[in-house]
């Protein structure tokens, strides 16, 4: 049975269909803002939660601690740069069979997994490397 959204939860889903892509809460409170619509933040932070409990939306925390939303369509997989914090989307899952395996052992339904590696992405390696012979 789906769960019944409130309207502030309709009103973030639908805003989220629109964008195409993920976003901060603080972006679509902007955004919400801007088309008129009165609702506080607060309350976006509390629809995204519940949307996130329902499964509809998934959340991306960067390495900035700041968290990213987007419709629940399908995994996400990143290499994140631990130095300048760009991230490059993979589209490579090495883990879905695990996670067929786990829903058949556990009873458990995945909504949706996120795969992110950590380093150093190929710009970072060149600065450091032309910062370290400029050194000598």
């Amino acid at each position: 049975m789906k769960a019944q959204r409130t309207r502030s939860q309709e009103r973030i889903f639908c805003l989220l269909k629109t964008l195409h892509r993920a976003v901060s809460a603080q972006e679509l409170y902007l955004e919400l803002r801007q088309r008129q619509e009165s609702i506080g933040l607060a309350t976006v932070y509390r629809a995204l939660e519940g949307l996130k409990l329902q499964g509809a939306i998934q959340c991306r925390t960067l390495t900035t601690g700041e968290s990213l939303y987007s419709l629940t369509q399908q995994d996400q997989h990143h290499l994140t740069c631990v130095n300048c914090g760009a991230s490059i989307a993979i589209s490579e899952c090495p883990v879905r069979e695990l996670e067929n395996s786990l829903e058949r052992s556990h009873q458990f339904k995945v909504y949706y997994h996120t795969l992110e590696f950590f380093g150093i992405c190929h710009r970072c390696q060149l600065q450091t490397a032309q910062t370290i012979e400029s050194a000598r």
